[in-house]
């Protein structure tokens, strides 16, 4: 009888200590399918490093009709990547999101363009059709049409806007003379359809100063003020800068473990080494921290959009360095 009570508490002990070490959960929403934009976090899980920090993260894969901030807002996730402005613009809109990481330091938009529509500076923008994403991804865009003074609308002296597809075929098929890329993905696909870059002029919104913050880390206010979540927050942003720095230190390995991730099997091996390249030089200078010199420039950016801004005021508690502080000591 003593054996069997010895037992029974032992075996009731056991489980009581498996409960209080469970791993913490999170459910992490990408702003994109599964692809090296989000090699970090593929790296962390991967590689243990957010079992280090006790936590079960999945990571669930987006796409054309999943916006990040909906799927928030619903209770579908814990955190959420997206980029500032369609954050500051669904915050002005009632979800309160708020920045607590930033492992993009650099933006990687682009508008690429037909050297034979004779296109050489955003001057000649106008008269032409130009290729624009859309769901949040316009606010840069028309921010810096609105700085340019370049009408949108349609109108003879402004620019045609083609709401662009998430492909480029409006430029291989001469619909557009111009369309939305990015260094680390569109403007290859435009290069693997038979266009040289000499044959392309390109206008990276960094170097034209209204680029505006990429793929930061977004938790709802409300959530920040349990400290059971702020300190799995705290976890998550420890592992998975780890996970970017191990990516950009190990690039081609990182591109392995997407295309391990991607149940879709619609990624190559080629296309996901080469972004993953072009990516590690827009996380490169970030340790996590937002640093508020690019959140001003980026709300500032956004606030001049002409007569229908994206964001009609200087948003208030839209950041904090609370958890990264506390993941980078």
């Amino acid at each position: 009888m003593k054996k069997l009570l010895a037992g029974a508490i032992a075996g009731a002990m056991t489980l009581i200590g498996a409960q209080a070490y469970a791993a913490d959960k999170v459910t992490l929403q990408l702003k994109w399918v599964t692809q090296a934009q989000f090699a970090g976090y593929y790296v962390a899980k991967d590689k243990g490093f957010y079992k280090e920090e006790n936590l079960d993260v999945e990571i669930k894969a987006g796409g054309p009709d999943i916006a990040p901030p909906q799927v928030i807002a619903g209770g579908g996730a814990d955190v959420i990547i997206d980029w500032m402005p369609s954050a500051l613009a669904s915050r002005e809109k009632g979800v309160a999101l708020v920045n607590i990481a930033q492992p993009f330091k650099s933006s990687g938009m682009m508008l690429t363009c037909r050297k034979e529509t004779g296109i050489t500076s955003p001057a000649d923008f106008k008269g032409k059709t130009l290729g624009v994403w859309f769901f949040g991804n316009e606010y840069p865009f028309l921010s810096w049409m609105a700085q340019l003074g370049i009408d949108t609308t349609g109108s003879a002296d402004g620019v045609k806007v083609l709401k662009q597809g998430f492909n480029v075929d409006p430029l291989l098929q001469k619909q557009a003379d111009c369309v939305s890329t990015m260094t680390y993905n569109e403007y290859w696909q435009v290069i693997d359809a038979g266009l040289s870059a000499d044959e392309l002029v390109v206008f990276k919104y960094q170097d034209q100063g209204v680029a505006t913050l990429e793929d930061g880390l977004y938790v709802l206010e409300d959530k920040l003020k349990d400290a059971a979540f702020a300190d799995k927050m705290v976890r998550f942003v420890r592992a998975s800068m780890k996970g970017w720095k191990w990516a950009e230190a190990n690039s081609d390995a990182a591109a392995d473990i997407v295309l391990e991730n991607d149940a879709s099997g619609a990624q190559t091996e080629k296309h996901q080494r080469r972004m993953m390249g072009e990516i590690a030089k827009l996380t490169a200078g970030s340790n996590g921290a937002l640093d508020p010199a690019d959140y001003e420039r980026t709300v500032s950016t956004l606030l001049k959009g002409g007569s229908d801004p994206v964001i009609k005021k200087k948003p208030e508690g839209a950041w904090t360095h609370a958890i990264s502080d506390k993941a980078l000591k």
